[in-house]
């Protein structure tokens, strides 16, 4: 039985697929009533999977959806904290907006924290369980994006990594799945593109050529996470990127550019 938040689109729904698709039994938890309701029409009606109306921000709302799960199904074996939102696009400090900068803190880190608050209430009982959160290269990265969301999304590797030396005792992995560019929604708002031109842009600048990150390739890391494949995995923050985050690619870009103009100014000069 899992709880999947921001289960409504993007990597959420990727996931919420791939779970149901081996047996799981799915409750979606967002925001989005008419994304989350449609996905629930578009399997069958004998697969066990519910929208529930849920801002991640809500002590109360996050309540009723982990007791909603227990009631329904007597135990809770997943809670997937991956409901995130990257706020406004301004990256400098002197003219952030304080209050984007809250509601960006307030989404991505306590919604994480009180989906583990309220998991873990069922979860410590019963000796087993895992938590899941979805962080970013923006935890291991600096300068990439905003100050906001690189914040909110070192905060949750801090969490997970407290959370997991805390629960460990009690049998519960949590880790962390950590995705690089993927042209979700939330990205292609960011960027001010179209799935086409984000999957452009992020090939132009991919480490490893050849391949495109998609949702349904972090929804496969989350299922391995969450299976008893990776029954010895926590603590993990779990890098998708092609190798992104091992090499700064600033001097090859620089260098590159100038190696052209070189070559134009060569070429201008034997015209």
């Amino acid at each position: 039985m899992a709880i999947i938040t921001g289960g409504a689109s993007g990597i959420g729904a990727a996931t919420v697929k791939l779970f149901l698709q081996h047996g799981a039994k799915v409750i979606i938890a967002d925001v989005q009533e008419e994304l989350g309701l449609s996905l629930c029409k578009t399997f069958s009606t004998n697969t066990p999977v519910h929208y529930l109306h849920c801002d991640v921000t809500s002590d109360s709302d996050i309540k009723n959806v982990v007791e909603f799960a227990i009631t329904k199904y007597g135990k809770l074996d997943i809670m997937y904290n991956n409901a995130g939102i990257s706020g406004d696009s301004n990256r400098s400090i002197v003219t952030s907006d304080e209050e984007q900068f809250k509601r960006v803190l307030e989404v991505n880190v306590y919604g994480a924290f009180l989906g583990s608050k309220h998991a873990a209430r069922f979860m410590v009982p019963a000796k087993r369980g895992v938590i899941l959160f979805t962080s970013s290269v923006a935890s291991i990265l600096g300068g990439e994006t905003t100050h906001a969301y690189a914040v909110s999304k070192h905060a949750v590797v801090g969490l997970m990594k407290n959370l997991c030396v805390e629960l460990g005792q009690h049998g519960i992995r949590v880790n962390c799945v950590c995705p690089g560019g993927v042209p979700t929604p939330m990205l292609n708002k960011a960027l001010k593109m179209n799935k086409k031109e984000t999957q452009e842009a992020l090939c132009k600048v991919a480490v490893l050529k050849g391949t495109v990150l998609e949702a349904e390739d972090i929804a496969k890391a989350a299922l391995y996470l969450c299976s008893d494949e990776a029954k010895s995995v926590s603590g993990v923050n779990l890098v998708l990127d092609g190798g992104y985050s091992t090499t700064n690619m600033s001097f090859t870009s620089v260098l590159n550019g100038l190696m052209d103009n070189h070559i134009n100014n060569t070429n201008n000069n034997h015209a």
